[in-house]
């Protein structure tokens, strides 16, 4: 049941996300800024809205908000294309956007409910994999879809696929947000044991957002076939990867991973720019998409594990957060840096800056290894406990 909600929203979500902004640059007259504003209005209500969701939870729980979250996704959808007034695709992002957040958010803090914690990686693994097949396939597909059969059809795919799966809310376990001292985003930032799997992640996030956003740009327009290549290996080694990650760190603990998913994601960043080398290129992208899917199922592995259940809201919020801003802020910087140093030189930087997070990665296993050496294994005292004890 929960694989069925997890498709339903990841689908959704990615068929609408690049013909949205196609349907409002259809008006004559309008441009770039227009499709950057739908764009920005629907991952800044993300962000948010991620961030709303552990408290929308714990009055809510799990289940009710994960519902709503698929009915905010859904129903937007059906009437975007009552008008192309740049004031209601707007309001329709904002809203989809919150849906999907909570979507992410209460349905991760679910799912980690259901795994037993000795499978959690594997588990959490299996997630990515059902969210990410999705993806793959709905970016390409909604646009193919508005291009032959116009925007109403595929946005009634989209609403559909949102609102049908909240049937299979009603199959799932009534589990609400455990009881105990809630743990809130502002308190669950402030504790080192979740900040730095979070500013591990989000370092990595950048590369992601990059090499989706300007690879294309980038890379001479006589290796089309390069770049299409290219942004296929890079989430298919990161969805292998994770996999791979999610099983090994359940029999070795998550703990190890993350310093060489780190390095693989600076390294992948760092060939990627000999952008005139087919070869490195893809070789790059691989790399860093291998680096990538480490670094995604070690640091939410983590992070849940070093909360107690009561905060598994937060910590799936701060990790999504993590996530849609590295890409976010790192498609903005690197546009910027570009500009200034060519393509080659802001990938060269772009790389020398993810190894900074080297520090907290490093710190991070450090104190995984003094707390294996007074017998707590790879993890932390629970946040929350962490007050309690000091």
């Amino acid at each position: 049941m929960r694989f069925v909600t997890v498709v339903g929203a990841s689908a959704s979500f990615f068929l609408l996300l690049s013909v949205v902004p196609m349907y409002a640059q259809s008006v004559p007259g309008r441009g770039s800024d227009e499709a950057g504003l739908v764009t920005g209005a629907l991952m800044l209500a993300t962000v948010i809205g991620e961030l709303m969701t552990p408290w929308l939870a714990a009055r809510c729980g799990y289940r009710g908000t994960l519902g709503a979250g698929l009915l905010f996704l859904g129903a937007p959808a059906l009437a975007l294309t009552v008008s192309q007034s740049m004031v209601w695709i707007v309001a329709v992002c904002l809203v989809r956007g919150l849906g999907f957040a909570f979507t992410v958010v209460a349905g991760g803090a679910l799912t980690v409910s259901l795994i037993p914690p000795e499978r959690r990686g594997e588990g959490l693994a299996l997630i990515g994999i059902m969210a990410g097949v999705p993806s793959l396939v709905g970016l390409p597909l909604g646009t193919w879809l508005a291009s032959h059969t116009g925007y109403g059809p595929v946005c009634a795919v989209a609403a559909l696929l949102a609102l049908v799966s909240i049937a299979a809310v009603l199959g799932l376990p009534d589990r609400e947000a455990a009881r105990g001292a809630h743990l809130g985003v502002l308190a669950g930032a402030r504790s080192g044991a979740i900040v730095r799997p979070t500013v591990v992640f989000a370092v990595t996030a950048l590369g992601a957002g990059i090499i989706v956003t300007f690879l294309p740009l980038a890379v001479a327009s006589r290796y089309s076939g390069v770049v299409a290549a290219a942004l296929f290996v890079q989430p298919a080694a990161a969805t292998v990867s994770r996999w791979f990650a999610g099983r090994h760190g359940d029999r070795h603990g998550p703990a190890g991973l993350m310093l060489p998913g780190l390095l693989a994601s600076a390294v992948g960043i760092l060939v990627v720019a000999f952008t005139d080398v087919p070869v490195a290129v893809i070789v790059g992208v691989a790399v860093f998409g291998v680096g990538f899917g480490i670094t995604q199922n070690a640091t939410i592995t983590l992070m849940y594990s070093r909360v107690q259940a009561s905060g598994y809201g937060t910590a799936s919020a701060l990790w999504n957060v993590a996530y849609d801003a590295g890409m976010g802020i790192g498609a903005v910087g690197f546009g910027a840096v570009a500009g200034l140093t060519g393509y080659p030189g802001a990938f060269v930087l772009t790389g020398a800056l993810m190894l900074t997070a080297l520090v907290p990665a490093w710190s991070d296993r450090a104190a995984a290894g003094r707390h294996r050496a007074t017998g707590a294994g790879d993890r932390s005292a629970p946040v929350g406990e962490e007050e309690k004890q000091g």
